[in-house]
């Protein structure tokens, strides 16, 4: 069980450092709309990822048995993979925003809601977003196929992986500013090109895995 914990830990890892519109969103509403209206965002953006995550692993699971094989399963996701970290170290922009804005303004239910929404909608709609779990879901569907109970490991690593970027989200919103002066373009590009990596060693892996299969 220790196994799948890891993989998810480090998989929350990859997507909580991941650098996107979300992460400066997240940041920009604590700031402006306090921590009230930070931590409505990430319930939104949360929301949004696991109704991603489940069509993904449904999407999986049908050409899982529409394929029956492992191998060429294990490829696919291997492929999303290269695509998405190939995509993270040299094509994806850093879209930095310096402006800050420390006024705090009361939030009434309805703002609240639409808060909620737009984190959903802004996390649901980033087609990176969908990729990574697409990816994902893919390469750890071929990982529980070799396991004695292919389902738990799923929703351990997913588990895990879910409530570990919950935790860096919320954590961002309490820290919101002192991260702010911390998001220099420098920065952002280290981050991102960290990412990349992670995920390219992730695909090769998966491929390497692929090509043992019988």
């Amino acid at each position: 069980m220790i196994a799948p914990i890891l993989k998810g830990l480090l998989l929350g890892l990859i997507l909580s450092i991941s650098i996107g519109p979300v992460i400066f969103a997240i940041i920009k509403q604590s700031l402006t709309n306090g921590h009230k209206a930070g931590y409505v965002f990430v319930a939104g953006v949360s929301m949004s990822d696991i109704v991603l995550l489940f069509i993904c692993n449904f999407f999986t699971d049908f050409f899982t048995l529409a394929l029956s094989h492992k191998a060429l399963i294990a490829m696919l996701g291997a492929g999303f993979l290269l695509v998405l970290s190939l995509y993270t170290l040299f094509i994806k922009k850093i879209v930095f925003d310096g402006r800050e804005d420390s006024k705090e303004k009361l939030m009434s239910k309805r703002d609240l809601i639409s808060t909620f929404l737009s984190g959903f909608f802004m996390n649901t709609l980033n087609p990176s977003v969908f990729l990574f779990w697409f990816a994902w879901t893919a390469a750890i569907s071929a990982s529980a196929a070799e396991t004695n109970s292919p389902i738990s490991y799923r929703v351990v690593v997913f588990g895990t992986c879910l409530l570990f970027v919950l935790f860096s989200d919320l954590l961002k919103v309490a820290l919101a500013g002192k991260l702010r002066p911390k998001l220099t373009v420098q920065n952002l590009i280290i981050i991102n090109r960290i990412s990349g990596i992670i995920i390219l060693i992730f695909s090769a892996a998966l491929l390497y895995g692929a090509l043992q299969y019988k």
